[in-house]
């Protein structure tokens, strides 16, 4: 009866295994893109706060941004996926030895391609705001533009994962947004205290 069960829930888990798995990439890729769309915003529009008279501050504040975000995001994912394989072969070695015969590890998670795609995912969703603003001189229109851009990107995001997950999209949509643009108010008005001039 055990040996059965432990069938009927192997056969379950592969069936629903890769449809599981690509939701889990979507949420991923969206939540990495997100990600790296609000702290490069932020980090942007906080350093220009401080640096209103130096356009290129607040560039490359965002390419140092998207570099260290990527790697940070990189780094964090491949040894939670680690971490999370070793579980699952802890438990499919279990498996093993209680059904006598190997089990099937298709569809185990892949440290080094988490990595790479949360990677990725940040850094795409950087560049939004980035690209957005790199030809723009003026500190106003470049406020502006970062923040409208980054606005409509991020409800954008968030009502395409809550329409992957079967939500309402709107609703997710709109906090996403209101999110963004707190995360992107602290940081531009707390970097504002350390405004100069000049150099």
């Amino acid at each position: 009866m055990k040996l059965c069960t432990v069938c009927v829930a192997t056969a379950t888990h592969d069936a629903m295994s890769l449809p599981s798995q690509q939701g889990q990439w979507l949420r991923a890729a969206v939540l990495g893109a997100s990600d790296g769309l609000v702290s490069t915003s932020a980090l942007m529009l906080g350093i220009g706060a401080a640096r209103p008279a130096d356009p290129r501050a607040a560039l490359l504040s965002g390419v140092a941004g998207l570099v260290a975000g990527a790697c940070s995001m990189a780094i964090g994912e491949y040894v939670s996926v680690h971490a999370q394989l070793d579980v699952e072969l802890a438990g499919l070695q279990r498996l093993e030895e209680a059904r006598g015969y190997p089990a099937d590890r298709a569809g185990l998670p892949n440290p080094c391609h988490a990595s790479a795609a949360s990677a990725l995912s940040f850094a795409a969703g950087a560049a939004i705001p980035l690209l957005a603003a790199w030809f723009v001189t003026s500190y106003g229109v470049r406020v502006a533009v970062v923040v409208a851009t980054a606005t409509l990107a991020l409800a954008a995001f968030g009502a395409l994962g809550a329409v992957q997950g079967r939500a309402p999209g709107g609703r997710a949509g709109l906090r996403a947004a209101l999110g963004g643009l707190v995360a992107m108010a602290v940081t531009y008005g707390l970097m504002k205290l350390f405004r100069t001039h000049s150099d």
